[in-house]
């Protein structure tokens, strides 16, 4: 996975692995170490609290030389990544949110994808009947994966697309059901409210069956992304995340922040657009490859 960093995910190694390796490299940790770090874990989009948290931890470890300095900064980093895991993968009913443009309908297909590439009878719900393009990439994704799509009359109601869509998933049998949801309405209350009926439909329509809902956000965005996740997390309870865009101007930090600040777990990276440029987060592998070190 370090080089899958290296060549893929270029500004993450950038800004944060290739700067960390000069620290570590140092024969003594002083003050300015200490400065330099907190800086690299904010310009890397880590978040201010947690960044200066994670450096009074360490300074309270009396740390001497770099190389103790990495094992104790990787110790850290893992330790707030694992403090929330993600439990609900392969869930028989997904639920993507998120804000208009943070790739929910590419991560959609994508997680179709894997499902399908599994052996899976999958069906994908264009339930983002508000914003006039996206059935009609949903039925790209569909044609392009060779899996099953369900759009409803045009104009309809999103929570009326979701209804039919679980009862064409109960008739016909469907391991897997992904609902692409609308990331845009009037008013940010319309929209809460929207994906909290859509809910209340799947959990009478599917009264035994789990629900995983993931929240898509722009790696890009940064901090700006917090707000954004709040506001899902109070209307949909959030069972994960999925970073988007992480091939673009994506940092890396943001994963720490999102854990420390929501407690809510990174379930999947995503980053480009081929139908194999996703992968589920591992927490231990992310770690190691940030501060250079392979595992």
């Amino acid at each position: 996975m370090f080089n899958f960093i290296k060549t893929t995910l270029q500004k993450l190694y950038t800004t944060v692995t290739s700067p960390l390796q000069k620290l570590f490299g140092r024969a003594t940790v002083d003050e300015q170490t200490f400065a330099e770090l907190e800086r690299i874990l904010i310009e890397a989009d880590t978040g201010v609290a947690t960044s200066k948290a994670l450096i009074t931890t360490l300074k309270n470890k009396k740390i001497e030389a770099g190389i103790d300095l990495k094992k104790a900064l990787s110790a850290e980093l893992l330790a707030i990544l694992q403090k929330q895991s993600f439990t609900a993968y392969q869930a028989p009913v997904t639920l993507l949110v998120g804000i208009n443009g943070s790739g929910k309908t590419t991560c959609a297909g994508k997680l179709a994808h894997r499902y399908a590439s599994a052996g899976k009878k999958v069906l994908l719900v264009a339930a983002d009947t508000f914003r006039a393009a996206a059935p009609e990439q949903l039925k790209v994704w569909a044609e392009k994966i060779k899996v099953d799509i369900f759009i409803g009359p045009p104009n309809a109601e999103p929570a009326s697309v979701v209804f039919q869509g679980c009862k064409k998933f109960i008739d016909e049998q469907y391991d897997h059901i992904i609902i692409d949801t609308a990331g845009r309405l009037q008013t940010k209350i319309n929209l809460m409210h929207e994906l909290a009926k859509i809910r209340r439909i799947i959990n009478k329509q599917l009264p035994e069956t789990p629900i995983c809902t993931l929240l898509t956000i722009d790696s890009m965005l940064g901090q700006n992304s917090f707000e954004q996740a709040k506001l899902f997390h109070e209307s949909t309870p959030l069972d994960g995340i999925i970073l988007t865009k992480m091939d673009g101007t994506g940092k890396g930090g943001i994963a720490f922040a999102i854990e420390q600040t929501l407690q809510v777990p990174i379930a999947y990276i995503s980053y480009g657009e081929s139908l194999d440029a996703f992968m589920p987060f591992d927490a231990q592998q992310y770690v190691a490859t940030i501060v250079g070190q392979e595992s």
